[in-house]
């Protein structure tokens, strides 16, 4: 059967043989037009172009979407406050009350008419522990206070940058009363030297006032009262001195001030030194840099001097001096090893198991706590040149939280307030007051104590023994109601294997004191860190959102509290260029970072997330370009 033949029209006779023309040109010639390359090269840039515009528009999008909806807290509340049109007498007028008959702020001049209904939650601190709590708050719950010395946040991680001019300090603020506001809340810049346990009202105090002074009548001006209903202590702790004479021949690291303080002294050493009539001796007691103590602060600050002095200045000695086996002994000994061996690398002279005596004005005097053994032949003491000297090791209470202690007969600890699991102050009998970060640790339980009641529970046919099911209902009900005893509790077939002394599968009373003995020993409080105290924060806060919204069911709101679980989730530290870290992965031994070359970036990038507001992302990022380009700013001002 024929195919039946079809009339092409013009237009496609044209196409065709076009298309015939092409295909044969092709086929003669093995390689393309050079004008097709250019075509197509032109092609593929302007579709690389048209992404990234479209790429940078998303995320210029999404930035100033980020900057409104943060900005909208702050002037949402700002609104709230300028609701009202008038100011309320009490703010003005003050009654006066407490044990001291002091003004008591009642009423606060930002007041609004919708804060008289709720519970007053005065939180004391403007620190990583405060900050976090306030985040945490569901607006509207409670009538918000902030106390402190201080009206602005500090990122302490990256104080050591600003000492040597890598950062800007202004970088690393943020103002409180921003950060209030997006609760609705309130800011007093004073300082808190006491409470009235039985009037539930805190003492605060100008902080332009004078402390040192002996009291008199003019200092009832200065102080007033602020009560409260619940309270948040988060007022950090001081620097310890472990009886150590010359402590103010020292420069610390805590504060602004202590950053400015220090970055002028390191100028001034420098400048000093400079000149042609110092001698030799002189100008190499000036240019030594001591630092005692082996914690990332410390260790931070030493690489951050040894950039300056190796990038931006001239080499000069700088020393490291530490009581401990290690530097960063709180790190893994792998990573530990591997900070000393690079701070020797770069000549930095580092001191271990070594205890300082006494600190003079331009030395440190110090003893190796190996004499009399393996080095016997050495001299019992010896000094160090210290033209700086910076004190970086243990915690103290401060002065309110001593205050605080000395009132409840419960806190029998010399450095820190004593918490339960929920973080409420011991001794408190109405749980009002609570407390966290350096300032607080939870106090670890007996375990023992209870052995009779968590026995007989687990117990259930009472023949005096446990199986393995009994004795893994105990771990489970340990581990709710004190979930801190995680890390210390191994895996239950392992444990339940080794206190089965007499291996006959069952555990008796003797075999399980002995595991929560064991248990009891292992148990130490959490470290004094910026991650600590911002877990506590956020658990804290969802605390006090709960207990707000079951405020007329208090059994309903302790079903819905749980303890409060620490998460790990590793910890970092510079080391000049590049830094060492170690990770929770969730498997053993966890991943450690070893200054690798990504290792800075990844340092660097792990505190950008970590700021509280865009403008200090923002600040920190044109920071450390401006530092890559020009280096650091060694003006003196």
């Amino acid at each position: 059967m024929g195919r039946k033949g079809t009339q092409l029209s013009p237009t496609q006779q044209q196409r065709q043989q076009k298309h015939y023309t092409t295909n044969t040109t092709s086929s003669s010639s093995s390689q393309p037009p050079p004008t097709s390359l250019k075509s197509g090269s032109k092609s593929n840039k302007v579709k690389w172009i048209r992404r990234g515009v479209i790429a940078a528009a998303i995320g210029g999008l999404g930035t100033v979407a980020y900057i409104l909806r943060q900005e909208r807290e702050y002037f949402d509340a700002a609104s709230i406050h300028e609701a009202h049109e008038h100011v309320p007498p009490l703010a003005l007028h003050p009654q006066t009350g407490g044990k001291n008959n002091l003004p008591v702020v009642a009423e606060q001049l930002d007041s609004n008419p919708l804060e008289k209904d709720k519970q007053r939650l005065v939180i004391i601190g403007s620190g990583w522990g405060a900050v976090s709590v306030i985040k945490s708050l569901e607006k509207g719950k409670y009538n918000v206070t902030v106390i402190s010395e201080n009206n602005y946040f500090l990122f302490t991680p990256l104080l050591p940058c600003a000492t040597v001019g890598t950062l800007e300090l202004r970088s690393l603020l943020e103002p409180i009363r921003k950060i209030a506001a997006r609760v609705g809340g309130h800011f007093l810049e004073g300082r808190a030297v006491d409470v009235d346990l039985e009037n539930k009202m805190v003492e605060v105090v100008r902080s332009t006032a004078d402390l040192d002074r002996t009291p008199d009548d003019s200092d009832a001006k200065n102080r007033f009262y602020v009560p409260y209903d619940k309270l948040v202590v988060a007022v950090g702790a001081t620097s310890i001195s472990y009886g150590v004479e010359g402590l103010e021949h020292t420069v610390k690291l805590k504060t602004i001030r202590d950053a400015v303080n220090i970055r002028r002294k390191v100028m001034s050493n420098v400048e000093l030194a400079s000149l042609p009539m110092v001698t030799p001796e002189e100008r190499k007691k000036l240019l030594s840099f001591v630092v005692i103590g082996g914690g990332p602060t410390g260790i931070e600050f030493a690489a951050e001097l040894n950039d300056w002095v190796e990038e931006d200045f001239i080499k000069w000695a700088s020393g490291q001096s530490s009581d401990g086996d290690h530097i960063l002994n709180t790190f893994d000994s792998e990573i530990s090893d591997y900070a000393e061996n690079r701070f020797k690398r770069k000549n930095i002279n580092v001191v271990t198991n070594a205890r300082v005596i006494r600190i003079e004005k331009d030395k440190v005097i110090y003893q190796p706590k190996t004499y009399g053994g393996e080095e016997a032949n050495e001299p019992a003491v010896k000094e160090m040149d210290a033209g700086i000297c910076l004190w970086s090791t243990g915690i103290a209470m401060t002065s309110f939280a001593q205050r605080l202690a000395d009132q409840l007969n419960e806190q029998q600890h010399q450095r820190v307030l004593l918490t339960d699991e929920y973080l409420a102050v011991k001794g408190v009998p109405d749980h009002s007051i609570y407390a966290l970060g350096d300032c607080a640790s939870i106090q670890s339980p007996k375990l023992v104590n209870g052995i009779k009641e968590i026995f007989s529970k687990a117990d259930k046919n009472h023949d005096g023994m446990l199986t393995f099911d009994e004795f893994s209902n105990v771990v489970k009900h340990v581990l709710r109601r004190f979930p801190l005893t995680k890390q210390h509790i191994g895996r239950m077939v392992d444990m339940f294997e080794t206190y089965d002394k007499d291996r006959n599968g069952l555990l008796d009373m003797d075999e399980m004191y002995t595991l929560l003995h064991d248990v009891d020993k292992k148990m130490t409080n959490l470290p004094a860190t910026a991650q600590v105290a911002s877990q506590q924060g956020s658990y804290l806060g969802s605390t006090l959102n709960t207990l707000a919204k079951y405020a007329d069911d208090p059994m309903k709101a302790s079903e819905k509290i749980q303890p409060f679980d620490y998460h790990h989730f590793g910890a970092l530290a510079y080391l000049g260029n590049t830094a060492v870290g170690e990770f929770n992965t969730g498997t053993p031994g966890g991943y450690k970072m070893l200054g690798q070359a990504w290792a800075l970036y990844l340092w660097r990038g792990v505190y950008w997330s970590e700021q509280v507001s865009l403008r200090t992302r923002l600040n920190l990022s044109i920071d450390w370009s401006k530092t890559a380009l020009f280096g650091r700013d060694i003006s003196n001002v």
